[in-house]
């Protein structure tokens, strides 16, 4: 080791006996949990559908004979349990916390479900929020997953962060809607997933439209969709649209998502199949 040595191996050239490996972040799970594969559900801003598609996403995989799951990583503003109609106080035990179960049996965890109240306000520092989300991965019993579809809060801040450091995240989908500044919000996206060495596996366009039930033709409420220009500018493979569906709106006010009827996620949930079998 030199004596001008100041520690910091990923600047210097040297190949000395003392250079160190990049520190890992990763957190293990519960030793009593089973999990196969990770995938974050992300966007560059609010209300653009983000928990909708994580809640179908959940659902399909379900369907299909896999075992899904939800950690909810939107800690001041968790509306999965809401989405599922699941109530109540998730249970511990010496060895753990239990995840809630969907009708179909999703497994999900939300910070809803510890609060007395799923009205209180969560009044806390970045801090506390990061240390939660980990906290559902480190502290909950995860059982046999194939599927952990992570709903993250908007943004690239403290939360996305500390899922991408503390969670082996095989993928990314990325939620956006179909206004001109989109572009540059996934972008952000899609850059803080390089960044952290994840791949986008696809795209999905929420609002593209509306379509008329008497008529059947689609209206672009929102302008024409850009969709597949960002996605081939980016190199994502995969896009889908979902439409403006008051349906799905009333499902998820009900509880009642695992009712919802619609092809527009089948391919993106094919393309997740694949993935799985291919590194299984």
């Amino acid at each position: 080791m030199s004596e001008a040595c100041n520690h910091d191996c990923g600047s210097c050239s040297s190949d000395c006996a003392e250079r160190r490996e990049p520190k890992s972040f990763l957190e293990k799970p519960n030793e009593l949990s089973s999990i196969r594969h990770v995938i974050a559900v992300v966007s560059g801003k609010g209300g653009v559908g983000k928990s909708l598609v994580t809640s179908m996403m959940a659902v399909l995989m379900q369907r299909k004979g896999l075992q899904a799951a939800v950690l909810d990583a939107d800690i001041t503003g968790p509306s999965i349990p809401t989405t599922f109609g699941v109530h109540g106080r998730a249970m511990a035990g010496p060895s753990g916390m239990f995840p809630a179960t969907s009708q179909t049996g999703v497994q999900i965890m939300s910070l809803n479900l510890l609060l007395d109240h799923d009205t209180d306000p969560v009044v806390w520092r970045g801090p506390m929020i990061a240390g939660a989300v980990k906290q559902f991965w480190t502290d909950v019993i995860w059982s046999n997953v194939d599927y952990m579809f992570v709903d993250m809060p908007p943004g690239t801040g403290d939360v996305p962060l500390t899922v991408f450091q503390s969670i082996p995240v095989d993928g990314i989908l990325v939620v956006a809607s179909p206004q001109e500044l989109v572009s540059m919000i996934v972008e952000k996206a899609v850059r803080m997933a390089e960044m952290m060495k994840v791949p986008v596996l696809g795209l999905v366009e929420n609002m593209s439209y509306f379509q008329c039930p008497d008529c059947g033709k689609q209206h672009k409420i929102f302008g024409e969709s850009h969709i597949e220009e960002i996605a081939a500018r980016y190199g994502i493979q995969q896009v889908a649209k979902l439409p403006m569906d008051p349906q799905l709106a009333a499902l998820c006010d009900e509880g009642k998502i695992e009712q919802f009827q619609g092809d527009w996620l089948d391919s993106m949930a094919g393309c997740l199949e694949v993935l799985g079998q291919k590194e299984a």
